[in-house]
Order: C-alpha cells, then structure tokens, then sequence
C-alpha cells in the first residue's frame, strides 16, 4: 500500500511537469494522469495510476532527452523507483 501512495506521488509530480510544460500533446496524458490519481483517491486500486504513470515516464524520458534542462531528473527518477 505504501508504494502506491509513492506511485501517485509521482504522477501528481509529473502532472505539474505537464502543467509547466503547457504543450497541447501532452494534455491527453495529464488529464488520464488526472483522472487515474482522482481515482486512486477513491477506491485504492493503482491499476490505472502505474499504467500511465509507465506512460508519462516514458513521455518524460523523450522530452528531456530532446530538452535536458527543462526537466528536473528527480521527477524521472521518483517515477521510476516508485513503478519498479
């Protein structure tokens, strides 16, 4: 249970990193990083919370390998503790 609290941790992080990002083909994935993490809150099951959090991890991964200094590697690093 711990890790799931760790798991939305992240993808709350990686929300705000959408949000300062403000690019329009990532507002698909934060909103379903939105919803999972609204529903995670009311009824504890992380299914959906580690599914796009896989996603937004990845999504970070290709973004910072283009733009290294607008992504701090913590935010990368928390996810990928917290899905492993």
């Amino acid at each position: 249970m711990k890790n799931n609290e760790k798991v939305r941790s992240a993808c709350v992080a990686a929300i705000q990193v959408f949000d300062k990002l403000d690019k329009t083909e990532y507002a698909d994935l934060k909103s379903k990083l939105e919803y999972c993490v609204g529903s995670y809150d009311y009824d504890k099951n992380p299914s959906g919370l580690i599914e796009y959090g896989f996603m937004a991890l990845e999504t970070l991964k290709n973004f910072k390998a283009q733009n290294p200094r607008k992504i701090n590697k913590k935010i990368i690093e928390n996810l990928e503790k917290s899905l492993s």
